[in-house]
């Protein structure tokens, strides 16, 4: 199942995209980050996947309980998690109504930059979980 990060904004070079990037590469999954002006629309979702809206209103999930999503989604033949980023303002109505889930990083107001460095980075955790990798330790 591809991982198909979609941000609005553009990361350039900088220490968050690096971050970003150390994430990616380390995932045996296969990955793809799609950059998106804020007024552009998305790409049209392929058959058979889901999308995820990053948004403070969502749930939270643990690492664990991510994994399991991924694992459930992979398992149940989905061909791509689209994990959607929205622009300062986050996600309209619609958008979040269009979301098969809307995930929340907590509370807080994070940095758009630094929301794709977290997500990469949860994203490693969670499929490192799957595989039985030491990266992730409980307790």
């Amino acid at each position: 199942m591809l991982l198909h990060i979609i941000a609005r904004g553009k990361i350039g070079r900088s220490p968050e995209a690096e971050l970003t990037q150390r994430y990616l590469k380390r995932m045996a999954w296969p990955t793809k980050v799609t950059e998106l002006t804020e007024r552009a629309p998305l790409p049209d979702a392929p058959l058979n996947s889901v999308s995820i809206a990053l948004d403070e209103r969502g749930t939270a999930l643990s690492s664990s309980e991510l994994a399991a999503k991924l694992e459930s989604w992979r398992d149940g033949g989905k061909r791509e998690a689209r994990f959607l980023i929205g622009a300062a303002d986050g996600h309209d109505d619609a958008g979040r109504a269009r979301a098969d889930l809307l995930l929340s990083f907590g509370p807080a107001t994070w940095p758009h930059l630094l929301v794709r460095a977290m997500l990469a980075e949860q994203l490693f955790r969670a499929t490192s979980i799957l595989a039985n990798h030491p990266y992730h330790r409980e307790g």
